[in-house]
C-alpha cells in the first residue's frame, strides 16, 4: 500500500489549498503565470504529433542512353568503362605508392628500420591471406586466375 500512497493527489491538494488561502498580494498572478506557462508548453507539444508514416518521395529515373543500342554499342560502352575504371584505379595506386613513399621517407629521416616495418608488414598480410584461403577451404582468386 505504500507504494500506491505516493501517487495520492490529496496532500498535494490540501497543501495548494492552505498556501493559496494564504494572503499573499502576487498569488492570482503567479497563478496566471504558471497557467499560462503549463497551457504554453502543452500547446507545442500537440503540434510535435506525427500522423502516419512519410509519403515516399516521387522518383524519376533519367536514362542516359537509348533504349535501341544494340549489343556492340553495349559491348564499346563496357570497354570505354572498363578503361576508364582502370585509369582511375592507376591513379589511385600511384596516389597511395606516393604516399607510402613520404611515409618510408618520414621514417628513415626519424631514424626507423623501414625495410624490417615492411617486411613485418608484409608478413602479416601474408599470414592474413593464408588464413583467409584456408577458412574458404580453397585456393585464392589470383592463384585460381
Amino acid at each position: 500500500m505504500g507504494f500506491l500512497s505516493r501517487f495520492n493527489p490529496a496532500p498535494g491538494v490540501r497543501d495548494f489549498a492552505n498556501e493559496f488561502s494564504r494572503p499573499n498580494p502576487y498569488r492570482w498572478r503567479i497563478l496566471a503565470a504558471s497557467c499560462a506557462l503549463t497551457f504554453t508548453i502543452f500547446s507545442v507539444f500537440t503540434y510535435e504529433g506525427v500522423k502516419g508514416p512519410p509519403v515516399p518521395p516521387e522518383v524519376t529515373y533519367i536514362t542516359s542512353w537509348s533504349a535501341d543500342r544494340t549489343d556492340e554499342e553495349i559491348i564499346a560502352t563496357n570497354i570505354l568503362n572498363q578503361k576508364r575504371k582502370d585509369e582511375y584505379q592507376a591513379e589511385l595506386d600511384a596516389a597511395a605508392e606516393e604516399s607510402r613513399q613520404a611515409y618510408r621517407a618520414l621514417g628513415a629521416a626519424t631514424g626507423m628500420d623501414v625495410d624490417a616495418i615492411e617486411k613485418r608488414i608484409a608478413d602479416e598480410n601474408a599470414a592474413e591471406e593464408a588464413a583467409k584461403t584456408k577458412a574458404a577451404g580453397g585456393t585464392p582468386v589470383e592463384a585460381a586466375e
